[in-house]
């Protein structure tokens, strides 16, 4: 490995507290009568990324060693209920014919948890109705692979800090940039990296069109303004909700007609919507990790996306369900623009002031320019999500890669980052 490789995580179990084995939430023990490091994976949530959360958990959860870790997975069901839940990889995963899965399938019936204020960081309670509350104990660490609102945009960031328990990932500004995708690419242009053009359709500017009176008139002409600035851009456009990912709600409009449906359809999913003008160029992208021992950020090789299927572009389908998208790693462009993707990649990732990991997307295009698209603060952690492929071929296979994921989480301070 080069210059941006990282190092084996260590494995000496030790928190910001200098604890190490005798630390907080002393349940299990290792061979030798060390303690197990406890960890809570909370997947499933509220989002229309629920099934993707499942899934990334699937392939987590059987990466965790059993002789290091005392896993607690937790599961949120889509109406927001945190759920005592089986860790089985094989009924969280997706189904070989596209079947998708959810917490509620898998929960112990009746078994709600709760964080318990004031009883120390991390602890938790099981509530059955007609039973009397369960210690489930207290965790060092919470792992949340959820992917969407109420997961990745800084909602759970700000429960955990207020019940001071220590979490990985990013922190609740992070990543409430990284889920908005007008302030994220607002911070990315401030800090002068590369992005393509694109139009915010906000609420106001839609909601109220093609209505009566002088108020619906006044917005019938911002309606036509939102229009007329997203005709600028050219066709093809993609327009996606501005609050949302894995190419849920996305689609690819080829003309004025297809516009107003494309946006309807992302608002299903988020008032805001955001349009952009369609790249010429390979989808590319790039995993990060927060630097050890206070250290800048690291990045992988860079991948291709290659879509398969027949799909128009990377959507949903083509991400999860179809066998034949695939990534090569390390992307198959010149050196240089690899060693330039890493660089704005490692870049993105401090703009919005991330900590843990994150991917960053990008287009390099046929005249060699390479342009920033997004960055997802909780990637996927899925078999067909490129995060952990990338570092598996930069030398950090899953189960090590987790490791350093949580033990970046350790030393971090309990509380408000």
């Amino acid at each position: 490995m080069d210059e941006h490789s990282v190092d084996r995580p260590s494995t000496d179990g030790q928190g910001t507290d200098g604890q190490g084995t005798d630390g907080p939430g002393a349940d299990g023990q290792r061979a030798g009568g060390q303690r197990r490091i406890r960890v809570a994976v909370v997947f499933g949530g509220r989002s229309s990324e629920h099934a993707i959360s499942c899934a990334s958990a699937a392939h987590v959860l059987p990466a965790l060693d059993p002789a290091r870790y005392d896993v607690v997975p937790i599961g949120i069901a889509r109406d927001g209920r945190w759920l005592q839940v089986s860790g089985d990889p094989e009924r969280l995963a997706i189904g070989a014919s596209g079947e998708l899965p959810s917490v509620d399938a898998i929960a112990t019936p009746g078994a709600e948890i709760a964080a318990r204020p004031g009883s120390g960081p991390g602890s938790l309670t099981v509530l059955s109705p007609g039973d009397v509350p369960r210690d489930l104990g207290t965790v060092d660490v919470v792992l949340p692979l959820l992917h969407g609102a109420y997961g990745e945009d800084g909602t759970i960031q700000g429960l955990l800090e207020m019940t001071g328990a220590r979490y990985c990932g990013a922190g609740v500004f992070a990543s409430a940039a990284g889920m908005d995708k007008e302030y994220m690419k607002l911070i990315f242009a401030a800090h002068s990296l590369p992005i393509g053009p694109y139009v915010v359709v906000r609420d106001r500017d839609w909601a109220a069109g093609g209505q009566a009176g002088p108020v619906a008139a006044t917005a019938d002409l911002e309606r036509k303004r939102v229009l007329d600035d997203i005709s600028e851009l050219g066709w093809p456009v993609f327009v996606k909700p501005a609050r949302g990912g894995s190419s849920v709600g996305t689609s690819k409009a080829h003309d004025a007609a297809e516009l107003e449906q494309a946006i309807e359809a992302a608002r299903e999913h988020d008032r805001k919507v955001l349009v952009e003008a369609a790249i010429d160029g390979l989808e590319i992208e790039c995993a990060v990790l927060e630097g050890t021992g206070g250290g800048p950020p690291e990045a992988s090789l860079p991948g291709q996306v290659m879509v398969g299927g027949g799909a128009d572009f990377y959507d949903f389908e083509a991400k999860y369900l179809v066998g034949e998208t695939h990534m090569i790693v390390p992307a198959p462009i010149p050196e240089p623009a690899i060693a330039e993707i890493r660089r704005l990649a490692a870049l993105a990732f401090d703009a919005i002031s991330t900590e843990g990991l994150a991917r960053v997307d990008f287009f390099y295009t046929p005249d060699g320019r390479v342009l920033v698209n997004e960055i997802n603060t909780m990637p996927g952690m899925t078999p067909a999500s490129g995060f952990p492929k990338m570092w598996a071929a930069t030398g950090l296979p899953l189960p090590q890669l987790m490791d350093r994921i949580i033990e970046t989480a350790l030393h971090k301070r309990p509380g408000l980052r």
